[in-house]
């Protein structure tokens, strides 16, 4: 049977959204829940993993895995599919023209005899503040 009751909205959750609303980086649970507790919020651990869950579930939230295999969750504006270029170092991030990444994906599927393909792509690097680069 599926659960078919909504998600229950508390204080903590809110909490989690307005941290990750207007942010250009991808976050760890365990940054957003620093940053709470240095914001004075009691807030346990648990309970952040537990909303930022519901909010990946719901689609609030895109969720990637850093190259050490932990998840990082960041609120985009595009409700579409999108990908993202991540700094390594600080977790800054920009949306990539998606049209890039799509006609790259369907040119190499079509080359090797791919149909109904699909693809997850997230670009990672060091950003110009990371890499001592000036914009």
């Amino acid at each position: 049977m599926t659960n078919t009751r909504p998600t229950r909205q508390t204080w903590q959750k809110a909490a989690v959204r307005d941290l990750l609303e207007g942010g250009e980086e991808f976050r760890t649970a365990q940054q957003i829940h620093d940053l709470l507790r240095d914001s004075g919020a009691k807030v346990g651990l648990a309970t952040v993993y537990r909303a930022l869950q519901a909010m990946a579930e719901s689609d609030e939230v895109d969720v990637l895995r850093t190259p050490d295999g932990e998840a990082a969750y960041r609120a985009c504006s595009s409700g579409q599919h999108h990908h993202h270029l991540v700094c390594r170092a600080c977790g800054y991030s920009i949306e990539i023209a998606t049209h890039i990444v799509e006609d790259w994906a369907a040119s190499v599927a079509k080359a090797h005899g791919f149909t109904d393909t699909g693809h997850e792509l997230e670009i990672f690097g060091l950003c110009q503040n990371c890499s001592g680069q000036s914009r």
